[in-house]
């Protein structure tokens, strides 16, 4: 990918649909905003208990389109098997410096897939790294600027922000239904999983619910940052 071809955000999932669950009402809200967001799935979810590789990658080109995403693409690491090591580090850096995002959005540390907490340290290290003038590659240096973090299951330390997603939760729920063989559905004919749940999709309800009461909207999304969050003045003035 040529180096014109920028993008404003860059929103990364250990998985095909860690994404559409931590932040899918976000990345609506920005594309419908005018943003040129792009998604990254490090893995193609090929150890998944459900679906093949070739329906995930057509449902997650279908949740793309419902999200508007600009650009979804896999960098094919090990399923179960990411890592921050050098390797996987340059994969990520590449990509970085290939579409230049302003913001970065990765999974968050401490969480029960160890995929996802291996990508909150692979990400933030390769972004870092990224920006090294030294740092040989095939791309310009560059380093988003900001990074923020989702988490995909539970959330287990107050966030650094919430976001008001209520206007596009409907877009998130229609672009998590696209992920036919992951999520509830009695229709499709595969291993019952806690993903497959109707318990876990009634979560992703509630927990949307829980954090748009705790700001006062209907749904929200919580992000978490490595450090405070710069404000021109006090939100709401």
């Amino acid at each position: 990918m040529s180096e014109s071809a920028a993008f404003e955000i860059l929103a990364i999932g250990a998985h095909p649909d860690d994404v559409e669950v931590g932040v899918g009402g976000l990345v609506a809200k920005l594309t419908r905003a005018g943003k040129r967001v792009a998604i990254l799935d490090l893995t193609e979810g090929e150890r998944g208990s459900r679906g093949t590789v070739e329906e995930r990658r057509i449902e997650a080109e279908k949740a793309s389109k419902i999200l508007g995403v600009a650009h979804r693409f896999s960098a094919r690491l090990p399923d179960g098997g990411i890592a921050n090591i050098d390797a996987m580090r340059r994969e990520i850096v590449e990509v970085v410096r290939a579409l230049r995002p302003a913001v970065l959005i990765a999974p968050m540390h401490t969480d029960r897939h160890p995929d996802h907490d291996a990508a909150h340290y692979l990400v933030r290290d390769a972004n870092y790294l990224a920006g090294l003038q030294k740092f040989e590659g095939a791309h310009a240096p560059h380093r988003a600027g900001q990074v923020y973090y989702y988490r995909v299951y539970g959330d287990w330390t107050p966030p650094s922000a919430v976001i008001d997603v209520s206007e596009t939760f409907e877009i998130k729920q229609a672009a998590l239904r696209a992920y036919a063989s992951q999520f509830f559905n009695p229709e499709y004919e595969g291993t019952e999983t806690y993903v497959s749940s109707e318990a876990f999709w009634n979560g992703i309800v509630t927990r949307a619910a829980y954090w748009g009461s705790r700001i006062g909207c209907t749904y929200g999304e919580p992000v978490y940052t490595d450090g405070p969050i710069g404000l021109a003045t006090l939100p709401g003035l």
